[in-house]
């Protein structure tokens, strides 16, 4: 184990002690598909699954092996009209597990996550009986606030870039706080505590994943 390897161990040990307290289970695993294979074993055959736009489940191999598990999948990305995927979102909402990564996690336990559409914490807070966030350590932030700053300026610009918005982020690198029609920063959630004890699941990897 090299010392940045034991460093993301230890630390994740002190974060899943703080989200225990606020009512969410964590998990450790070193590596991404140590983390693909914890993600499958708590999820109970079959079950209704959905996910959030995340590089994170790409990047780990988790799109891949939920595709090929024996599970049914609800993917909004198969809808071709907007009734469709109106149909799917209220699926999504009823499903067993939503999959997702978060934006940043402070040491202190909290999830923060900012959307444009507001699907995927709209999820994250209510509906789906469980969820499962596989995130890498390089999205633990020190607070609330360093962890906004963190989605701003880390993470805003090159999702711009990726789904082509017409936003300054997108075209500078630099979060301006726009106002623009395509603006992904339209609503900021801060999940400091989940009332449903354990429905809310945290996979840290020793990793650095998505953005």
């Amino acid at each position: 184990m090299t010392p940045l390897q034991e460093s993301y161990a230890n630390t994740a040990e002190h974060v899943i002690k703080n989200l225990k307290k606020r009512g969410m289970e964590g998990y450790y695993c070193a590596t991404c598909s140590e983390a693909v294979e914890k993600a499958l074993s708590l999820m109970k055959e079959p079950s209704l699954v959905s996910w959030g736009g995340s590089m994170t489940l790409s990047e780990t191999g988790m799109m891949e092996a939920l595709k090929n598990s024996g599970h049914r999948l609800i993917d909004r990305m198969a809808a071709k009209t907007p009734e469709e995927r109106r149909e799917i979102y209220a699926q999504t909402v009823m499903c067993d597990y939503y999959f997702m990564s978060t934006n940043a996690i402070t040491y202190d336990g909290e999830l923060v996550n900012i959307d444009g559409n507001g699907n995927r914490v709209a999820c994250l807070l209510h509906g789906p009986k469980n969820v499962i966030i596989l995130a890498g350590m390089n999205k633990l932030a020190s607070n609330v606030e360093a962890a906004v700053a963190r989605v701003h300026e880390c993470a805003a610009p090159p999702n711009g870039v990726r789904l082509h918005t017409d936003t300054p982020c997108a075209k500078t690198g630099i979060c301006s706080m726009c106002l623009s029609p395509d603006c992904m920063c339209c609503d900021t959630v801060v999940v400091r505590m989940c009332r449903t004890p354990g429905r809310i699941k945290v996979i840290l990897i020793g990793e650095s994943l998505g953005y």
